[in-house]
């Protein structure tokens, strides 16, 4: 089997960063060609001491390559990435800015109009527990958001299962790597320690992607409501989901019905306790935990990732393993770091 060529587009952020790390071991590709318009003529040794190994160059332009990870930010990864598609490169996108079907929603929740709406009826949402046949055929992959990646997989048995009714809520806690490498404010250490809180209330970003993608599960999907907290940790989602039950389910029926939709699932773990953060930390696992509140007829479920790997660049990594056809677990981490 020949080796693949693999370039990043934009390595200098979090994700770039992590796709780089975890690709180095992968033994299937080499990576061959970095980019990063800030640091451009730099070795990526000198951005990311611990990427010195790799001893690459980051370039202003990608060279040549068989599979490209866009892990710039939206609007200008669809606009960079337009001339490898239009020449059938493959490629996995980071950003958000081929995972809406609608184009009208980049004008409503990003602000901007989409420089390439044709190609949206063609992208394929990249979760592989619900896509894994569309993305081996596809040939641009839309890599999901982190939030979206822990509560649609939170969620996404009890709607196939028609188990739950009335509006769903994400309650969603996210580390600060996911909010970028950028100076704010709001990251700062001496603001965000010891501190938590919740934003973006009813107007997050990742609202119209997970309500989609349940929508595509469950035609009659109910009302979502998704609210995130950033919280005083580098690495890590935690989403806690309610949906009202539509009859009669015990604890250990939730259980069941979730191990047996994940069954045969390499990196979704269904876990008898809340999982925690850490838990996931560093590997590409999503750990579920299924509960029900009988009193008040509720399913409550909460799933745990690393919103680097799972929630990025390791899915990036997962969805490109079935694209080109290798085994799916290839390269990537199923053990999480501890402590």
């Amino acid at each position: 089997m020949s080796r693949t060529r693999v370039g990043i587009l934009n390595v200098t952020g979090y994700a770039g960063a992590e796709l780089a790390r975890l690709l180095a071991d992968h033994p299937l590709v080499d990576l061959v060609s970095v980019t990063g318009r800030s640091a451009a003529g730099q070795k990526l040794g000198q951005v990311f001491p611990h990427l010195a190994p790799l001893d690459l160059a980051i370039e202003a332009e990608l060279g040549q390559v068989d599979f490209i990870f866009s892990a710039l930010p939206h609007h200008e990864s669809a606009e960079r990435l337009l001339p490898f598609i239009e020449k059938g490169v493959p490629a996995v996108d980071l950003s958000a800015d081929f995972r809406l079907k609608d184009a009208a929603l980049y004008d409503e929740w990003y602000a901007f109009r989409h420089p390439a709406p044709q190609l949206l009826a063609d992208a394929v949402y990249g979760l592989p527990e619900l896509n894994r046949a569309e993305i081996q055929s596809a040939r641009l992959v839309a890599n999901p958001g982190c939030y979206p990646t822990a509560s649609i997989l939170a969620l996404a048995p009890a709607l196939k299962a028609g188990i739950v009714t009335g509006g769903i809520i994400v309650d969603a806690k996210s580390g600060i790597s996911g909010a970028g490498r950028a100076l704010k404010l709001a990251s700062h250490f001496c603001e965000a320690d010891e501190d938590v809180c919740a934003y973006a209330i009813a107007a997050h970003r990742h609202q119209p992607e997970i309500f989609q993608a349940l929508k595509a599960i469950d035609g009659a999907m109910p009302a979502l409501t998704f609210t995130p907290h950033l919280t005083p940790m580098t690495r890590g989602i935690l989403a806690t989901c309610y949906a009202r039950l539509n009859g009669e389910l015990t604890a250990e029926e939730a259980v069941r019905l979730y191990a047996g939709f994940y069954a045969g699932e390499p990196f979704v773990r269904v876990v008898p306790e809340p999982p925690h953060t850490k838990h996931a930390s560093g590997s590409n696992a999503c750990l579920v935990n299924a509960a029900v509140d009988r009193r008040a007829g509720m399913l409550i479920v909460t799933a745990a990732i690393d919103n680097l790997v799972k929630g990025a660049a390791g899915q990036a990594i997962q969805n490109m393993n079935l694209m080109l056809g290798y085994p799916e677990t290839t390269g990537l981490p199923r053990l999480a770091r501890f402590p």
